[in-house]
């Protein structure tokens, strides 16, 4: 989210909130209005500004999936078949929908429908986005051959492009429970941190540890200063903190950060009329360029 706010003013930002995407999955509806609305407000709460970004719900924007069914023409059904997170989901589910297959399909509409040229992604989405690349050149090559019309997405990675959950065995992601909440309070984030996997060779206090492979210090790159990190490092390798300690100091960091952040999402949730006006006005401005593409994508296919 960070870096999504530092995006801002930098071009024309548009961030979705894909709640088509979150129907792969079993759900309750009422659950996902509760989350996409919760979502929606950290968003703002965390540095969201609707004056410098559009900011609005998937489905309010129907050309999301209408554009994802005319990728759907184009893209291999091997490239789908190949994709690590279908492979690793499908393993987990005794019926495996064609939603989580053709998900990247519709996460190439999602990106091309306006146009976008880069996209700020965490290290397991790198292959999704390869493919909305290749979305783009096979849509090209048969309807826009003299002139690209959709760009080739290039995707913005931070310091903190992939964090193992709390586990250490897989990534963060709320669909196995390994996360911490953004708004989650003190006390039920340090419950949850304070047993998180470190350094699996660290088996006594007195060992030193390695914190390129420590899980715990990768979200220090996230939330701590510079200097920090580098003493939390050192005091890993030459074994002068035990790993509580580092995760004392991170506890620390991410209160201070996401305090603020809590504090001014209770403050939305108690005005719901502000975020809905904000998700309101960021979909009719996000329909108006995805109608525009449309068009465009219509009356070079012949379809209009």
């Amino acid at each position: 989210m960070r870096n999504w706010v530092a995006l801002q003013g930098t071009g024309e930002t548009f961030i979705c909130i894909v709640n088509y995407h979150a129907i792969t999955v079993a759900y309750e509806p009422d659950d996902l209005r509760r989350r996409t609305t919760e979502m929606a407000a950290s968003l703002l709460a965390a540095g969201i500004d609707p004056a410098r970004a559009t900011l609005f719900v998937q489905s309010a924007v129907p050309e999301h999936t209408e554009l994802a069914w005319i990728f759907n023409t184009v893209t291999p059904l091997g490239e789908l078949e190949r994709q690590t997170q279908f492979k690793e989901k499908a393993a987990r589910q005794e019926s495996v929908s064609a939603g989580l297959l053709t998900y990247p399909v519709l996460q190439a509409a999602d990106i091309l429908l306006y146009r976008a040229d880069a996209v700020p992604v965490g290290d397991d989405q790198v292959q999704h986005l390869e493919l909305s690349r290749e979305v783009a050149r096979k849509w090209n090559a048969r309807f826009a051959p003299d002139a690209p019309y959709f760009p080739e997405p290039r995707p913005l990675l931070t310091p903190t492009r992939r964090i193992l959950g709390l586990d250490g065995q897989a990534k963060m992601s709320k669909s196995l429970g390994n996360t911490v909440g953004l708004l989650e309070e003190p006390d039920d984030m340090w419950a949850k941190l304070k047993p998180a996997m470190t350094d699996p060779a660290r088996k006594r206090r007195t060992d030193p540890g390695n914190p390129d492979i420590c899980n715990v210090y990768t979200i220090h790159k996230g939330f701590s200063p510079k200097d920090v990190q580098a003493d939390v490092a050192d005091k890993c390798r030459t074994a002068a903190w035990g790993c509580i300690d580092c995760k004392k100091v991170l506890f620390e960091h991410m209160n201070a950060e996401l305090t603020p952040i809590r504090r001014r999402a209770r403050e939305l949730h108690n005005d719901a009329g502000t975020v809905d006006a904000v998700l309101e006005q960021g979909a009719k401005h996000a329909r108006a360029i995805a109608q525009r593409t449309m068009a465009d994508v219509k009356e070079r296919m012949g379809l209009a």
